[in-house]
């Protein structure tokens, strides 16, 4: 595993990258590296098998600067195309959980043409009416200062989860570096998705047939973060999209929770074996 560095404009910008093949770059969330973990989750390595992987750190998270200006997803974008350029990526997949996912579907929707294919897992950034995102502003707060089982239940199948506990274990983290990437990510999102009901762009539903990438929309069967009626948006409003495919034994993190299963779909489709 690679750990670079990028200078983009008088900012610090961490990426993992690793692997050969075609250039993927992957966004990520909550339960995921740099949202929780310093490196590669199983669910990640599973996908180095086939191409070269790009994770860069979203601003403020993990050892990345933090935007002094960001106020809503449109400042993201900009960040991430400059990110782009500076990894000097022309064409490419690109695939998105939670928040990454909104911002990989803003991305391939001002810019088709630099997507190759594109997979959304429990993607956050539409607004369906009746099907709200999960406040996990109010989730991340303790049971009596200690019991993190109701933020649990939204990131995972069941707050009995294994990987839930693994990930945000009761009381303070053995490993404090964790629990402070668990901060920063909640801080990131706070400063433009903190908006009931949360995490959304009423404008990105009207620009998805923008969307020329072959799309993969995956969820988790039980995810009780992002309603399946999400996906279904997605899927409904992408013109070559491929889904909702749900993954068993997952919530809303089955990179986490189903990580065989989640990188086994997510890598026949970017081969094109499997999807449209």
């Amino acid at each position: 595993m690679s750990r670079r560095t990028l200078e983009i404009n008088g900012r610090k910008v961490t990426v993992l990258e690793d692997g050969s093949g075609d250039a993927t770059l992957y966004l990520h969330g909550f339960a995921d590296v740099h949202g929780v973990t310093e490196g590669w989750m199983p669910f990640h390595e599973k996908l180095l098998e086939r191409c070269r992987l790009y994770a860069p750190a979203h601003p403020g998270c993990a050892a990345s600067d933090e935007i002094e200006y960001l106020e809503s997803v449109e400042d993201l974008v900009f960040h991430y195309l400059e990110v782009i350029d500076a990894l000097g990526l022309e064409r490419f997949d690109v695939v998105g959980a939670c928040v990454g996912g909104w911002l990989a579907a803003e991305l391939a929707a001002r810019h088709p043409e630099k997507v190759r294919r594109l997979v959304l897992m429990g993607a956050t950034g539409l607004f369906v009416p009746g099907a709200p995102i999960g406040d996990i502003f109010m989730m991340s707060h303790p049971v009596r200062g200690t019991d993190y089982s109701e933020l649990r239940a939204m990131l995972f199948e069941s707050d009995r989860t294994p990987a839930g506990h693994k990930l945000f274990p009761d009381g303070r983290a053995e490993n404090i570096e964790d629990e402070l990437r668990r901060y920063q990510m909640l801080r990131f999102t706070n400063r433009f998705g903190f908006n009931p009901p949360y995490f959304y762009n009423r404008s990105l539903r009207s620009r998805l047939h923008r969307i020329a990438a072959p799309t993969l929309v995956l969820w988790g069967e039980a995810d009780r973060m992002v309603p399946l009626a999400h996906g279904e948006a997605y899927a409904a409003g992408i013109p070559n999209s491929y889904g909702p495919e749900r993954v068993k034994g997952a919530g809303h993190s089955p990179q986490a929770e189903a990580a065989e299963a989640a990188a086994a779909l997510v890598n026949g489709f970017l081969k094109g074996s499997s999807g449209p």
